[in-house]
């Protein structure tokens, strides 16, 4: 599309997790090829501080908390917090002067959306979760569009002001071949860019069961996250079970190729690449996750049949030895599982996200470049 912008910047809050910051290095890399720059504006206990810099984009930080789902003291540090915030956020529009901003949520989010809409700043919010999150729900007043990863999600937004476009992945993810249920079968356990107790307890035990029952135990790849490696890679080495431990895998598209099943919260980012890769999946919300949202994502995945969904409190060891046995007897359901996640699949979505904010700095429509 034909790109005018006088001033070729992109101011981008993507911060907290992994579903909000990889999905806008996607769009970041799409810019940048376009010779855009763009520049990440997150907290420093985010996980962008890990990603951004390694994707080569400047991140620069600002001091916020949130609202949502925390104490009474904790909102009103954050209160406190805001004038401060919204200042250093007036401050780097002004030095940058970018044509457009995109928020993709989290804490920085809030006031860098404020501080466009104080300066004339074009703003482009990305969704990446069935319901919305607490920044994006509020930023969605002030915002020239909105593009989607759910269609569940355009309840919140204005008719005409948005587009379900799916959430931008790497590209590596599409092209994961699919095959036949391996025996023994191949599975992926995943914590999210922090790790989750729950789900590495339920492996360990479940490792135990099969050691001690001598059942056909699947081969076994555990990202465990950097607090509980130490502790699952021993009570495996203990187990005398083989299991492939990292605290963190980088190569992700690779590891999906090599199994049949993954088990995984249900951040947005997650939920995309397993859409992305027709990978049959187990899905354990996080249930503490802001307004439930991770519960919403996975809701999305068990409707079209290309996931089991399962609360974290019935998450043990007995259900997962109870689960991935019953798909080793019966790998149809995996195949099947695959096949219904095929719709779900949106390629592209980078590019059109791209396309959307271009046409946002130059001042254009945005609906004919959404679908």
């Amino acid at each position: 599309m034909m790109d005018n912008a006088t001033n070729r910047c992109v101011l981008i809050a993507a911060g907290g997790t992994g579903g909000h910051v990889i999905p806008a290095i996607e769009v970041a890399k799409v810019l940048r090829g376009r010779g855009w720059e763009c520049i990440f504006v997150g907290t420093k206990r985010g996980f962008e501080n890990h990603l951004v810099p390694k994707a080569g984009f400047l991140l620069q930080h600002v001091s916020i908390g949130s609202f949502n789902r925390v104490s009474l003291r904790q909102k009103m540090q954050t209160a406190l917090s805001v004038p401060l915030a919204l200042a250093a956020l007036l401050s780097m529009v002004s030095r940058y002067r970018p044509g457009v901003a995109l928020s993709l949520g989290g804490y920085a989010s809030g006031p860098l959306v404020l501080a466009c809409a104080l300066s004339d700043v074009p703003i482009v919010l990305l969704e990446p979760n069935a319901y919305p999150g607490l920044a994006n729900r509020l930023a969605a007043v002030a915002a020239r569009f909105a593009l989607l990863g759910h269609p569940q999600a355009t309840t919140f937004f204005r008719t005409g002001l948005y587009a379900v476009i799916g959430l931008p992945v790497r590209k590596e993810f599409f092209l994961t071949e699919r095959q036949p249920p391996r025996k023994p079968l191949g599975v992926l356990i995943l914590g999210g860019s922090q790790g989750a107790s729950s789900l590495n307890e339920a492996a360990i035990g479940a490792a135990r069961t099969w050691t001690q029952n001598s059942h056909m135990a699947p081969l076994m790849l555990h990202q465990t996250g950097k607090l509980d490696y130490q502790a699952v890679s021993d009570a495996y080495q203990k187990l005398g079970f083989q299991a492939v431990v990292a605290p963190f895998f980088e190569d992700m598209p690779e590891r999906f190729a090599q199994v049949d099943l993954v088990i995984c919260r249900a951040g947005a980012s997650v939920i995309a690449e397993l859409c992305a890769a027709r990978k049959p999946a187990v899905l354990v919300p996080f249930p503490h996750a802001a307004d439930d949202h991770q519960n919403a994502n996975g809701q999305v995945l068990k409707q079209a049949g290309g996931a089991l969904l399962v609360a974290d409190c019935e998450w043990t060891s007995e259900r997962m030895v109870q689960e991935i046995d019953n798909f080793s007897t019966n790998p149809s359901k995996l195949e099947a599982m695959a096949v219904a996640m095929e719709p779900l699949s949106s390629t592209g979505a980078a590019e059109t996200a791209a396309d959307v904010l271009v046409s946002a700095a130059n001042r254009g429509g945005f609906y004919s470049h959404a679908v």
